[in-house]
């Protein structure tokens, strides 16, 4: 049976499963999975993502939620990417452009490489449409590893945070350790989830109430979990508080190699409005700083490529990755140029640079 008719068998009728109309009616009226459901303004029950997601135990949502995402992917990949095979050489070519986001980071269109998904199983399997060249070819992705925390480090001077990074150590299972008081040893799987929410999301000024809501514990919970990150990274904080203070005496803030990212609304009236400028003077000097350091990379990368007449081609920027069509003859010397070169594109930096690199007959097996 078809997921579509498993939908319409649970609901007891045939109805257009993208009518979020239609959907709010089978399942707020007819099915009653919840007596006080949230509207949207125009008076529409909410059937969006984040409002199914607190159904997905119910049996109709969790097939909602899959058919939504297997829909997405056929429409956005599956059905559009052969169309964009050029003619000529039977290959897709991105175009990447500079000056559209504005953390300084390349983005990607026609197709859009960039947003390909990589946290469901499903989504990652569109990764196996890219393969190398033929047979004497092979994908080899390099990967920064952590990057914008290591330039948080950098950025924050955080004694805690670059002992963690200088010694090797599982940055999540370190903060986790730290934040939750336990042994390095003692800390479980889920505190380490919890962790890694809380390092990222810091770098984003996430609040109480956004932490509660990402990991699923109460606010009280979610602002403790936050107050002793501080305690522990102090110095985390103090660049943060130093960079709000420095956007709105100057109006902007800059990476590591001084570019600019000018904040306008720093000092704007409106509580909401100025909140966002706060949180990219946060984030924008290590966002930038990252951006930055890729692009230097990949300069200096292609460079070294063409110097040493490498047949090879790096074809890809995804994020903090590079990806390349690597002559199999060449992998090594390719491997050994690519790291060097990537590790030491920002020669400032006193954090340590750490670099993933694997190799595949597809792209999804050399992530």
């Amino acid at each position: 049976m078809s997921l579509e008719a498993e939908i319409y068998e649970a609901a007891g009728k045939e109805f257009n499963i993208g009518s979020p109309k239609q959907l709010g009616v089978v399942l707020f009226e007819d099915l009653k999975i919840d007596e006080k459901p949230k509207k949207t303004k125009s008076g529409q029950y909410s059937t969006n993502e984040e409002t199914l997601q607190k159904y997905a135990d119910h049996p109709i949502v969790g097939k909602l939620l899959d058919y939504r995402q297997i829909s997405k992917l056929k429409s956005t990949y599956v059905d559009s990417l052969p169309d964009l095979v050029n003619k000529r050489d039977d290959r897709i070519h991105t175009t990447y452009m500079q000056a559209v986001a504005a953390t300084g980071r390349l983005s990607s269109q026609n197709p859009n490489l960039q947003n390909i998904p990589i946290r469901t199983e499903r989504g990652r399997a569109v990764r196996k449409a890219f393969i190398p060249t033929d047979g004497d070819h092979i994908i080899l992705a390099a990967d920064y590893s952590q990057i914008e925390l290591r330039i948080m480090a950098e950025l924050s001077g955080d004694k805690g945070m670059l002992d963690a990074f200088e010694a090797g150590e599982d940055i999540h299972a370190a903060t986790a350790a730290r934040v939750f008081g336990v042994k390095p040893e003692d800390v479980s799987r889920e505190m380490r989830s919890k962790a890694k929410v809380v390092n990222f999301g810091i770098i984003y000024g996430i609040s109480a109430f956004g932490l509660s809501q990402r990991i699923g514990v109460p606010r009280h919970e979610a602002a403790e979990l936050i107050e002793n990150y501080f305690e522990q990274y102090p110095d985390v904080k103090a660049y943060m508080d130093k960079s709000i203070d420095g956007a709105r005496e100057k109006g902007y803030v800059d990476t590591v190699m001084q570019r600019r990212r000018y904040l306008p609304d720093i000092n704007s009236k409106n509580g909401t409005v100025r909140g966002f400028a706060e949180r990219n003077a946060i984030n924008a000097p290590i966002q930038g700083s990252a951006a930055d350091m890729i692009k230097m990379a990949m300069i200096q990368i292609g460079k070294a490529m063409d110097d040493a007449g490498l047949k090879s081609k790096m074809i890809l920027q995804v994020h903090d990755e590079l990806v390349f069509d690597a002559v199999k003859e060449e992998l090594e010397p390719l491997k050994e140029m690519v790291e060097k070169l990537m590790r030491n594109a920002m020669p400032s930096l006193n954090v340590p640079i750490k670099v993933d690199m694997d190799t595949g007959e597809n792209w999804l097996e050399a992530h």
